[in-house]
This record gives C-alpha cells, sequence and structure tokens, in this order.
C-alpha cells in the first residue's frame, strides 16, 4: 500500500503506457505508466492481456528502474 492507498484500485484504463527498448525487443518490452503521484504501472509489450505490476517510486528505485530510461513522456 501507497501511504494506505491500494495501488491495484487506482484506475489504470487510461494510462499512457512507454515501452524501454534497449535493442530489437523480441524477447519482450518493459511497459512503464505513471498512474499516480507515486506510482506506476509495469507491463510487458509482448502480453498485453497480462495486468501490469504496480510500484511506488521507491520500490521503482530499489528494483534499478529509472523511470528516465523511458523518455520523457513518462
Amino acid at each position: 500500500m501507497q501511504n494506505g492507498i491500494d495501488l491495484y484500485a487506482l484506475d489504470i484504463s487510461g494510462a499512457s503506457f512507454v515501452k524501454a527498448c534497449g535493442g530489437p525487443c523480441t524477447e519482450g518490452c518493459v511497459t512503464l505508466a505513471r498512474i499516480g503521484d507515486d506510482a506506476w504501472a509495469l507491463g510487458d509489450s509482448k502480453r498485453p492481456d497480462a495486468q501490469p505490476l504496480r510500484f511506488t517510486a521507491q520500490e521503482l528505485d530499489a528494483a534499478g528502474i529509472d523511470p528516465a530510461r523511458f523518455g520523457p513522456n513518462v
């Protein structure tokens, strides 16, 4: 929970996911969308039907994921 908020309760239907590919994306591409002030959704473009995982900014940082790598539109 993020400050008492369930990240999975946030509506992501209008979220704009951006790919972060370092190459040809033959195995899969990670997608990221900001879904709140301190909330992110992480998906897989090769599995569009899979529910994206949700993280706080602190959790992304702990995992070594930098939203800046996804470009300025995140």
